[in-house]
Protein backbone atom coordinates (compact mmCIF):
# COMPACT_ATOMS: atom_id res chain seq x y z
CA UNK A 1 0.00 0.00 0.00
CA UNK A 2 1.48 3.27 -0.83
CA UNK A 3 1.06 5.99 1.42
CA UNK A 4 1.19 9.59 0.24
CA UNK A 5 2.21 13.04 2.33
CA UNK A 6 3.92 16.40 1.97
CA UNK A 7 7.11 15.65 1.57
CA UNK A 8 10.09 17.00 3.33
CA UNK A 9 13.60 17.46 1.98
CA UNK A 10 17.18 15.80 3.64
CA UNK A 11 16.89 19.01 6.51
CA UNK A 12 13.35 18.31 6.97
CA UNK A 13 11.89 21.60 5.32
CA UNK A 14 9.10 21.13 3.22
CA UNK A 15 9.55 20.65 -0.11
CA UNK A 16 8.16 23.39 -2.52
CA UNK A 17 7.74 23.40 -5.79
CA UNK A 18 6.43 26.51 -8.10
CA UNK A 19 5.14 27.70 -4.58
CA UNK A 20 3.06 24.35 -3.79
CA UNK A 21 3.61 22.19 -1.45
CA UNK A 22 4.82 18.81 -2.77
CA UNK A 23 2.97 15.63 -1.93
CA UNK A 24 4.52 11.73 -2.77
CA UNK A 25 5.28 8.68 -1.75
CA UNK A 26 6.19 8.76 2.18
CA UNK A 27 6.91 5.43 3.46
CA UNK A 28 10.23 6.20 4.10
CA UNK A 29 9.67 9.92 5.43
CA UNK A 30 7.51 8.12 8.35
CA UNK A 31 9.84 5.96 9.15
CA UNK A 32 12.51 8.26 9.56
CA UNK A 33 10.77 10.79 11.43
CA UNK A 34 9.25 7.81 13.94
CA UNK A 35 12.59 6.50 14.49
CA UNK A 36 14.64 10.55 14.87
CA UNK A 37 11.57 11.30 16.80
CA UNK A 38 12.15 11.08 20.78
CA UNK A 39 8.69 10.67 22.40
CA UNK A 40 7.25 13.90 23.50
CA UNK A 41 8.40 15.56 20.32
CA UNK A 42 5.13 15.61 18.64
CA UNK A 43 2.74 17.53 21.26
CA UNK A 44 -0.47 15.58 19.74
CA UNK A 45 0.54 12.37 20.04
CA UNK A 46 3.50 12.29 23.02
CA UNK A 47 4.54 8.24 22.90
CA UNK A 48 4.85 8.12 19.79
CA UNK A 49 9.20 8.61 18.51
CA UNK A 50 11.93 5.84 18.82
CA UNK A 51 14.75 8.44 20.14
CA UNK A 52 17.85 6.01 17.10
CA UNK A 53 19.75 8.45 18.03
CA UNK A 54 20.22 7.93 21.52
CA UNK A 55 20.36 3.98 20.57
CA UNK A 56 23.10 4.64 18.73
CA UNK A 57 24.92 7.04 21.13
CA UNK A 58 24.44 4.85 24.13
CA UNK A 59 25.69 1.66 21.83
CA UNK A 60 22.62 -0.08 22.48
CA UNK A 61 22.76 -4.28 21.69
CA UNK A 62 21.70 -4.95 18.30
CA UNK A 63 18.27 -7.22 19.39
CA UNK A 64 16.84 -4.45 21.96
CA UNK A 65 17.25 -1.50 19.04
CA UNK A 66 15.69 -4.35 16.66
CA UNK A 67 12.68 -4.37 19.20
CA UNK A 68 12.34 -1.01 19.43
CA UNK A 69 12.14 -0.25 15.93
CA UNK A 70 9.65 -2.98 15.34
CA UNK A 71 7.39 -2.04 17.93
CA UNK A 72 7.51 1.71 16.82
CA UNK A 73 6.69 0.77 13.15
CA UNK A 74 4.02 -1.56 14.05
CA UNK A 75 2.25 0.61 16.48
CA UNK A 76 2.24 3.33 13.23
CA UNK A 77 0.32 0.88 11.44
CA UNK A 78 3.64 -0.73 9.21
CA UNK A 79 3.92 -4.54 8.52
CA UNK A 80 7.79 -5.06 9.46
CA UNK A 81 9.09 -7.62 6.49
CA UNK A 82 12.70 -7.38 8.05
CA UNK A 83 15.32 -5.19 10.57
CA UNK A 84 19.19 -5.43 9.69
CA UNK A 85 20.90 -3.68 12.78
CA UNK A 86 24.87 -3.66 11.64
CA UNK A 87 27.42 -2.20 14.19
CA UNK A 88 27.87 1.09 13.17
CA UNK A 89 25.80 1.84 10.42
CA UNK A 90 22.17 2.82 10.43
CA UNK A 91 19.56 -0.07 10.07
CA UNK A 92 18.41 -1.19 7.27
CA UNK A 93 14.22 -1.47 7.35
CA UNK A 94 11.91 -3.26 5.10
CA UNK A 95 8.60 -2.09 5.96
CA UNK A 96 5.79 -0.76 4.59
CA UNK A 97 1.44 0.40 5.38
CA UNK A 98 -0.61 -2.57 5.65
Amino acid sequence: MNVFDILLDEDFDLVVKNGDLVVGESTLQHQALLLLSNKGDWRQSPTVGMGLNNYLLEDAPADVMRQAIRQELERDGMQVGSIDVAEGALPEIQASYE
